[in-house]
């Protein structure tokens, strides 16, 4: 047996530790190989149909931005887990180095495991993602609302990517194995595992701060949305959140343990004597590592359960329910001609529509003055209630978007109100009736909407006309807008009729046009994009983080086999034992989701509190997809475990 075949020989008999780095590493490459797959896309390339240029640039730049994250997290995990596999093999090299290894061989060794398993993960990596390449592209086609779907094509320069870099990263983690590897003397090798640990040890200050932090930080990220909208107090809250955690895992899980352990009759009763005096080493040992995965899990639920929430169509239409909307002033010739292209254009493709239009006034605030005749005809066509006002100087307020509506909803039972409405140099006092609770006048930014009787909208324009000097006949500005029911169905004429309007040689003066679909195409390939870009790499992390889990849990294996071995000639049956490991994999496996859970909770109320759409939909499908995963992952290990528990129990 030459050298090479012992090297091969040496990862086939460390199968068991091996098999997650194997794995992890196989991941790895694969979802790096998808990124280049979409990143040399020809159609996301070249842009999307009917997306915009900034769409294009976000897939470019965002999946080069995902394969350096990718790489560098890559990176660091593999050091992680090598470094974690050389601790558990000093007595391995203890043994190597007593039938005349030199240092020079067993650098030469472990450089040619590592680079044995990168070749096989890149392998293994490339042909997975390769396999999965049409799947991949089918799914990432439906989240970017692309008609035909994403063509599959032969990702030569994906492949060859892929290839090069993790070939690099896994010679680097090769060639850095051996620095990994402390000098120490033979009988420390040998006898690594015989040292016993130091008792765990936590303060009880920090172990309370860990709450204060954590709760302070809620309250912070409330005081957001309820008291004043400041991002350097958001920040703030989130870092107090973070550093609670960390505080949590390592001060206070342990403290919370010792004093179950002061409970005498808790601590000797029926096998809680041993699950709580390993327990300690355990939440102790691992105690950085659950503070990641709470951290990293807890930024992934709320990054792509909010993603996946705007881009959801409902959305779009709350906050403008109109599917065409034309804006003109008053002098632009060309106005009616381009009204009436959209109405041709919905007739001869059989669309069912009804049209509306308004002029607004502008008050000194900027806020929206329309007249009562022109909001209920756009109210009728959208099939809201029809409003009436009693005296010439009532007036209501109406939303102009979802935040203005949740205002307007709660304020919906207080009476009337007296209100100065000014415009220049003209005064109107007006008497506020119930507000509206449906979006009628969509506006942007932070504006009020308020609807009065005709006779004073005339009166105003006529007197503010005078003021300024200007024709009689002369308004800022005017929109159409265009009610479809079935506005998703104008995606298939949408772009050319904007286009063919907007590109007319005949144009004079100022208009603006806009559709809907095209509105909500834009916004959803965009938080597309983001929801492939934060999915894949949160389902990354999730992967490494159960990876180290594993890793930790495998490096005590021998340690646990001895000692439940010892333990099990003083009667430890088979069930006492299931019990003890199940218990303590249990808040291995799903205290940090837990906590990380906690946290986006928190997020998504705070959230619901500034939308008027619910994110509870899709904040429950995260939760569950990858509680289902760590589920199957903890059954997994805990069979496989158990299994080797058993085989040493007597």
């Amino acid at each position: 047996m030459n050298f090479r075949q012992f090297a091969i020989n040496n990862v086939v008999r460390n199968k068991r530790i091996y098999l997650a780095h194997f794995l992890s590493s196989t991941f790895s490459v694969m979802i790096f190989f998808t990124y280049a797959l979409l990143l040399f896309h020809p159609d996301l390339k070249d842009g999307l149909k009917g997306s915009s240029g900034t769409v294009t640039m976000l897939a470019n730049q965002g999946f080069l931005i995902a394969e350096i994250v990718i790489f560098i997290f890559s990176f660091l995990f593999l050091l992680y887990s090598v470094g974690s596999f050389l601790k558990t093999r000093k007595k391995e090299f203890g043994i190597f180095q007593i039938i005349g290894m030199t240092r020079k061989q067993m650098n030469r060794l472990l450089f040619m495991e590592n680079l044995c398993i990168g070749l096989a993960a890149i392998v293994a990596g490339v042909g997975l993602g390769m396999i999965f390449a049409k799947l991949i592209l089918l799914i990432c086609g439906s989240m970017l609302a692309v008609e035909e779907s994403l063509r599959f094509y032969f990702p030569l320069k994906a492949i060859a990517l892929t290839v090069g870099a993790f070939l690099l990263l896994f010679v680097v983690i090769a060639l850095s194995s051996s620095l990994l590897m402390r000098k120490g003397s033979l009988i420390d090798l040998v006898k690594s595992e015989e040292k016993p640990k130091p008792e765990p040890k936590a303060s009880r200050l920090l172990a309370l701060l860990s709450v204060i932090l954590i709760g302070g930080g809620y309250a912070g990220v409330f005081a957001f949305v309820w008291i004043t909208y400041s991002f350097p107090l958001l920040f703030g809250s989130v870092v107090l959140v973070i550093a609670g955690t960390y505080l949590l895992f390592t001060q206070l899980s342990v403290y919370a343990i010792r004093a179950l352990k002061g409970n005498k009759r808790l601590f000797f009763r029926k096998t809680n004597l041993l699950f709580l005096s390993e327990l300690t080493y355990r939440m102790k040992d691992n105690a950085v590592m659950f503070f990641m995965v709470s951290v990293i899990s807890a930024s992934a639920f709320t990054g792509i359960g909010t993603m996946l929430a705007i881009g959801d169509p409902g959305l779009s239409s709350m906050s403008n329910p109109y599917a065409f909307t034309y804006q003109n002033s008053w002098d632009t010739p060309g106005a009616e001609r381009h009204i009436r292209k959209i109405e041709e254009t919905l007739i001869d493709n059989e669309v069912p529509y009804q049209k509306g239009s308004y002029t607004p006034l502008f008050d000194d605030e900027g806020n929206y003055i329309i007249k009562l005749s022109e909001y209920n005809h756009l109210a009728k066509a959208l099939g809201y209630q029809e409003r009436t006002l009693e005296n010439v100087n009532d007036s209501f307020m109406t939303p102009g978007n979802l935040t203005s509506r949740k205002t307007l909803r709660a304020e919906a039972g207080q009476g009337s109100t007296q209100k100065n409405i000014s415009m220049w140099e003209v005064q109107e006092k007006v008497r506020l009736t119930t507000p509206a609770t449906d979006i009628v006048i969509p506006v942007e930014f932070k504006r009020e909407v308020y609807v009065v009787s005709n006779e004073l909208y005339d009166k105003m324009n006529r007197e503010f006309n005078i003021q300024i000097e200007a024709d009689e006949n002369y308004y800022p500005d005017r929109k159409t807008q265009f009610v479809v029911t079935d506005w998703m169905g104008t995606r298939k004429f949408a772009p050319d009729l904007i286009e063919s309007i907007q590109n007319d040689s005949s144009n004079r003066g100022y208009f603006e046009i806009s559709a809907l679909v095209l509105d909500w195409l834009n916004s959803k390939q965009t938080n597309g994009i983001i929801l492939i870009l934060s999915g894949l790499i949160g389902i990354v992390f999730f992967t490494f983080a159960a990876s180290f889990t594993y890793f930790r849990l495998y490096a005590d294996l021998e340690r646990d086999e001895e000692q439940y071995r010892m333990i099990g000639k003083m009667g430890l049956s088979r069930p006492e034992l299931r019990n003890i490991v199940t218990r303590q994999l249990l808040l291995m496996f799903f205290l940090p989701i837990v906590l990380a859970i906690i946290h986006s909770s928190v997020a998504f109320v705070a959230l619901q509190q500034l939308v008027d759409f619910s994110v509870m939909g899709y904040t429950l499908r995260i939760f569950l997809v990858f509680a289902s995963m760590q589920i199957l992952f903890f059954l997994l290990v805990r069979w496989r475990y158990l299994r080797n528990m058993y085989a040493k129990l007597i």
